[in-house]
């Protein structure tokens, strides 16, 4: 059985820094591009952040770029998002998915929920003063 597991969240102030991770089972997560997505109150779920399975090349939301790092470890079947600098607005829970195939686009359309085969139950994420 595939599995997804978040952990890292916390209650943080701004200015902040929090480590993320995924940790896999039944999977191999090198066969996988791998996405962060978060959600806040009231909001849709929007991507954060995506690694391609092939060449490990990541690409960002405008509103992380600069602060949030996506990593991935195969000895680990593991991946994490470094968030620094953390901002009220990034408060929510934050979920890591993943796809087998992902269309041939523009990397803001494979950030999108639909896409991805596996999730994780979430981790959450506070920034308050």
């Amino acid at each position: 059985q595939v599995q997804l597991v978040e952990s890292g969240g916390g209650y943080v102030q701004p200015g902040d820094s929090l480590r993320l991770s995924c940790a896999a089972t039944g999977v191999n997560l090198q066969s996988y591009h791998i996405a962060w997505f978060r959600q806040a109150p009231g909001k849709e779920r929007e991507g954060v952040s995506l690694i391609l399975s092939h060449d490990g090349s990541t690409a960002y939301a405008d509103f992380v770029k600069g602060r949030f790092a996506l990593t991935r470890d195969a000895g680990k079947n593991a991946a994490y998002l470094q968030m620094t600098n953390l901002k009220s607005s990034d408060t929510g829970g934050y979920y890591c998915a993943i796809a087998r195939n992902l269309p041939d686009r523009h990397s803001e359309e494979q950030l999108q929920p639909v896409w991805y085969d596996y999730w994780g139950r979430g981790t959450q994420v506070t920034v308050s003063s």
